[in-house]
């Protein structure tokens, strides 16, 4: 049974150190108990340490992990701190299932089950997909879900989506400080207050402010944010919570090394091909998000979220192409990117509870309105001393540095476009306790997305409409209370506009959206309160890929494109009082099962999936000042394009970290990255943008708490 609490007091629990929910109560998730406001609020994924109990982002009601019919894997507010992760890349190297491309060194780029995407990224459930590096300074914890999600995140959520929770007021009165200092001038600083101003009136800030070098020659990283937050308890019902985050991240946009002959091209992991001085990329982030709960009692409550978020993106690059047959030059090209977007969602959730018969039900009933207005301007780069018209250049590849001057200018297919987009959503979901053992969970989302994409060049206007409808179904069946046994079947399209809106052209505006179809079973068994396995078996489809029609290749036609197949295993949770663990396996097996393109060929593998990795991070305590850490990331060898030219190696790494904890105020951590200086490739982008490995690196950190 959920405790007796208002919807107030269930949000100041939720502050650090903070009582948790017993996941082995049997009670704590019946749909019949009378909950009143820890239902209300979104206890996104409660628990301590490594392992997370409850989540309410993969059906939007709170609901214990091991109760959802789907593989997730959460990235918890102890993780960051011990594994001292700073991006999103480094949260999920310990999540299985789920990769990170080099995303041409200017933004974030996931690869879900074998599908490349950088826009099913989220924030408090509300989407943020500007192609940008999020960073963590503000974060809760990071949570993965894996599958197809359009039941509840709309249009795309191909392969899976990235949910971050955002830190709240919890009335705790604590301040933090973080200072992180290591290897290549690594400089770091974050800021965490969480203030009670009144019974009824809470405020929190958090910030960070970041300048950093690299291994990598001449580049460099400045990035900076604030996000306070104020909550306002408006009677012992309504919690009234507004945030503004502002965010700016300015870098070198690296794209790393070419390959020769198959593999990656042999040179020391520093250098820098193109020009890092020309190579500049910043993001600047705006947002304003309201979220409004109120409780009506006897189960009944009402969720209102808006986000207003303002984007500036701008990426200028030299980088390079391909490496000559006799291995001594290599191609470079440039260009620039500037993309401006503003995104306005409202959603609004409807949760309620009743009985027919012996059947228990959780309804879930909401909507989703949304405006995303994007501009977007690419220009050439112009080797002007080798001619008017020269956009590409050959150097050494001892000396691989690009000839000045570079003039950036619009050439005739240049991207220059303006577009509005808009969605209106209604879903709804039931959560069906059929017997106390046997659950049942199924949904529908009925989406309309309109897009007008106009050609700023010529003044051409394309438009197109769309209307998805997004099944899930999910079955749960409990022989015993700690251990799930479930199926699950979920569907999720991709508007032929793409997953950034600057897809859409006049001879596919008629085409159906992209189909993605997934079927999974698994296990989830917490083997005791603290110490949870995870088990997921799934295939994964993708249809209404447009190919060229064989009888008239100037039109198209629709195919099963291709298919991924895998199993993933997760573990997370203490061994020992003393000793904690979180990782995972993961077997992916992916192919074309249709000829897409020259450089798509039916039976090739789906680029940038490994068939093997394996990850495992160690804590151990020795007292309750000491303690270390240990951990080690597998990789097997994948193919960096779909084309399966080029092939990136398989390796193995060791991290490493000693924490001191000298009181409550004060704790000190040193971690080590590549234990053993193993030189190894760590993703790419294409065939010739490799990133080569972080080297043995160091970062120390001290927090103080007051």
């Amino acid at each position: 049974m959920c405790p007796d609490l208002t919807l107030t007091e269930a949000r100041a629990a939720e502050a650090p150190d903070a009582t948790e929910l017993d996941a082995g109560d049997a009670d704590a998730d019946r749909l019949d108990a009378p909950c009143t406001a820890l239902d209300a609020v979104e206890v996104s994924a409660s628990g301590k340490g490594y392992r997370a109990e409850r989540s309410s982002t993969a059906t939007k009601t709170d609901t214990l992990l091991r109760d959802i019919p789907q593989s997730m894997s959460v990235v918890t507010q102890d993780q960051i701190r011990d594994q001292a992760i700073q991006s999103m890349a480094e949260a999920v190297r310990y999540v299985p299932g789920i990769g990170f491309a080099q995303g041409e060194g200017n933004r974030d780029t996931a690869i879900f089950r074998g599908n490349s995407s950088t826009a099913d990224f989220y924030i408090d459930g509300i989407r943020d997909d500007t192609q940008y590096f999020r960073d963590l300074y503000n974060i809760e914890r990071v949570e993965a879900l894996k599958g197809p999600n359009a039941m509840i995140f709309g249009r795309g959520g191909s392969g899976g989506v990235i949910n971050r929770v955002s830190k709240a007021p919890g009335w705790s009165n604590t301040r933090e400080l973080g200072l992180t200092a290591g290897s290549w001038n690594d400089r770091r600083i974050t800021g965490d207050v969480d203030q009670a101003l009144s019974d009824t009136l809470a405020l929190r800030v958090t910030g960070v402010h970041e300048d950093s070098d690299s291994y990598r020659d001449g580049y460099s990283l400045e990035r900076w944010g604030i996000n306070p937050t104020l909550s306002f308890r408006a009677g012992e019902s309504t919690l009234i919570t507004a945030g503004y985050e502002h965010f700016r991240d300015e870098r070198t946009a690296d794209r790393g090394i070419p390959s020769f002959q198959g593999r990656p091209l042999e040179t020391d992991p520093s250098t820098f091909f193109g020009s890092a001085a020309l190579s500049p990329t910043h993001a600047e982030v705006d947002a304003l998000n309201l979220l409004i709960d109120h409780e009506f009692g006897n189960g009944a409550t009402l969720r209102n979220r808006t986000r207003y978020a303002d984007y500036t993106k701008f990426y200028q690059n030299v980088f390079p192409g391909a490496v000559n047959a006799a291995g001594t030059e290599v191609a470079l090209s440039a260009y620039s990117n500037a993309t401006d977007r503003t995104n306005l969602f409202n959603q609004t959730d409807l949760t309620f509870n009743f009985t027919t018969g012996a059947l228990r039900h959780e309804v879930l009933v909401g909507g989703e309105i949304g405006r995303q207005d994007t501009d977007n301007l690419r220009l050439t780069g112009y080797f002007t001393s080798l001619g008017a018209n020269a956009t590409s250049v050959n150097v050494p590849v001892t000396r691989p540095i690009a000839p000045l001057p570079i003039v950036f200018a619009p050439s005739a297919t240049d991207a220059n476009n303006s577009g509005q987009a808009s969605v209106a959503a209604l879903y709804a979901q039931d959560q069906i306790e059929l017997t106390p053992g046997l659950r049942a969970i199924l949904g529908v989302r009925q989406d309309r997305f309109e897009i007008d994409l106009r050609n700023n060049r010529n003044g051409a206007l394309v438009s197109a409409t769309d209307s998805p409808l997004s099944p899930r179904a999910g079955l749960v069946y409990k022989p015993l209370e700690p251990l799930s046994l479930y199926a699950s079947y979920s569907v999720a399209y991709m508007p032929r506009a793409g997953e950034q809106l600057s897809s859409l052209s006049a001879s596919n505006r008629s085409l159906e959206p992209e189909k993605f179809r997934n079927v999974e079973i698994g296990a989830k068994w917490d083997l005791r309160p603290d110490l949870a396995a995870t088990l997921a078996v799934y295939r994964l489809d993708r249809s209404n890929v447009a190919v060229p029609d064989p009888a008239d290749p100037t039109l198209s036609i629709l195919v099963d494109g291709q298919t991924t197949k895998g199993v993933e295993l997760g573990v997370a949770g203490n061994l020992t009082q003393a000793w904690q663990v979180i990782g995972g396996y993961a077997y992916q097996d992916g192919e074309i099962t249709r000829t897409q393109s020259a450089s798509a060929q039916a039976g090739a593998r789906l680029a940038q999936l490994q068939e093997h990795t394996f990850s495992l991070w160690n804590r151990y305590d020795f007292s309750p000042a000491w303690g270390v850490g240990l951990g080690t990331i597998h990789r097997s060898a994948m193919f960096t394009s779909t084309d399966n030219h080029v092939t990136l190696p398989g390796f193995t790494r060791f991290d490493a970290a000693v924490y001191y904890t000298v009181n409550d105020n004060l704790r000190i951590q040193a971690n080590v990255e590549n234990l053993f200086d193993r030189k190894y490739y760590a993703n790419a982008n294409s065939n010739n943008n490799i990133t080569p490995g972080t080297p043995r690196s160091l970062r120390v950190g001290v927090n103080l708490r007051f």
